[in-house]
């Protein structure tokens, strides 16, 4: 099946919806908040949320079924990256991680009853949530197969006993989707098994909030310690010691799905360095004419068109039901690094400027840092393309 870049024209007017959504409704709460929601107000999200149904734009990736608009990984490339234009659009769609991750993981994995305690609650936008994967060193990070984290069979169901940090949206979330080992240990590829954990189990508590770069992800990023947490049967996400398998049906898409956030990032702050360039003027002619700032408005929109191509690539791949590895992971490297240039090159273009508070971007050069970290590192993704480039070429050469 060849690969299409038309857009459908209910996509398409979804999109429009959305970038109509967030410059009338969106942009305003960021400026008055200054895009800062680690702790930011529950009233703020209801009436961001309540305002993107009215919108009919709420809850694109979800499906049908479960109150959303029911779209494919590339419908969502295209309307996930209308919302990011704003720092609140995703939130206010309800598509931000890690709730719209988590929403994919129990749509595909949850049985029935989960699905009704958990993902409806979740998908109308009533509660959100949070994934306990990463924990402190020597833990899981970049290599999930350190997961230190322990689950023991008791008569009643699990015991918990771990240390996650870095647990986006924790603060505030009706639950957790737990990673702990079932068996093995730290070093295995296998033994994992996802749990879903209430916040009110005496057994889950948060210790600290963590001060980080970025402050634009509600409820920031906590260290959750989960101390004798007692959960039942009917807590296992899936199946027993299948957690790591469950972890890339999440971790694919979502990978994706903050690249189509952040191009957003990347195509407002380019659009705040060509009206810059357009306006100001130096040594007697206007920016955008000036050879240097043209290398570098052309060099972003390069970055953001090219971005764009190889997502919408892995998702197109994704949607035919592959496994899509390996452009996932090209398409990751790639965008996070696109939107740190083109978010650098809009600070540059616009001087003192870009520097200062009176623009949004060096609130937007924080928040797209962290990037090359989330969901892998680049030097992570890296290896792995090589890997798999080279095993790719062995196998060419001992084919027939």
């Amino acid at each position: 099946m060849p690969i299409s870049f038309e857009i459908d024209q209910r996509v398409a007017d979804i999109a429009r919806r959305t970038r109509t959504f967030v410059r009338d409704v969106v942009l305003s709460e960021e400026e008055t908040c200054g895009g800062k929601v680690h702790d930011g107000p529950e009233p703020l999200r209801r009436r961001l949320q309540d305002a993107a149904r009215t919108a009919g734009v709420f809850a694109p990736h979800v499906t049908a079924e479960w109150g959303g608009l029911g779209l494919d990984l590339r419908g969502q490339a295209v309307v996930f990256e209308a919302a990011g234009y704003s720092l609140l659009g995703p939130l206010a769609l309800n598509c931000a991680a890690p709730d719209e991750g988590n929403m994919h993981l129990l749509e595909r994995v949850a049985t029935q009853e989960q699905k009704e305690r958990y993902l409806l609650p979740l998908a109308a936008g009533r509660v959100r949530s949070c994934f306990a994967m990463t924990e402190p060193a020597p833990g899981a990070g970049s290599d999930p197969r350190a997961l230190a984290t322990t689950a023991t069979k008791t008569a009643g169901g699990w015991r918990i006993e771990g240390r996650k940090w870095f647990i986006s949206g924790a603060d505030g979330a009706a639950f957790a989707i737990c990673m702990a080992r079932t068996s093995g240990g730290p070093g295995d590829a296998g033994g994992a098994t996802m749990f879903l954990v209430d916040n009110d189990n005496p057994g889950m508590k948060i210790v600290r909030s963590i001060d980080t770069l970025d402050q634009g992800l509600f409820g920031g990023h906590s260290e959750v310690v989960f101390d004798g947490c007692e959960v039942g049967d009917d807590a296992v996400l899936g199946e027993v010691d299948q957690g790591f398998a469950y972890a890339q049906v999440r971790l694919g898409p979502a990978r994706m799905t903050h690249c189509m956030r952040w191009l957003g990032v990347a195509r407002r702050a380019q659009d705040i360095a060509l009206e810059r360039a357009a306006d100001r003027s130096a040594f007697g002619k206007p920016l955008a004419e000036l050879g240097m700032v043209q290398q570098m408005l052309a060099d972003s929109e390069i970055d953001i068109e090219t971005g764009r191509a190889v997502l919408w690539r892995a998702c197109w791949e994704l949607d035919q039901g592959r496994s899509a590895a390996q452009h996932t992971s090209i398409a990751k490297t790639y965008v996070s690094e696109a939107v740190n240039r083109v978010v650098d090159r809009s600070v540059q273009v616009c001087g003192a400027l870009g520097i200062s508070g009176d623009a949004p971007l060096s609130r937007l050069y924080r928040e797209v840092r962290p990037f090359r970290v989330y969901d892998g590192p680049s030097e992570t993704h890296r290896w792995a393309i090589a890997k798999r480039a080279v095993r790719a070429a062995l196998e060419r050469r001992a084919a027939p």
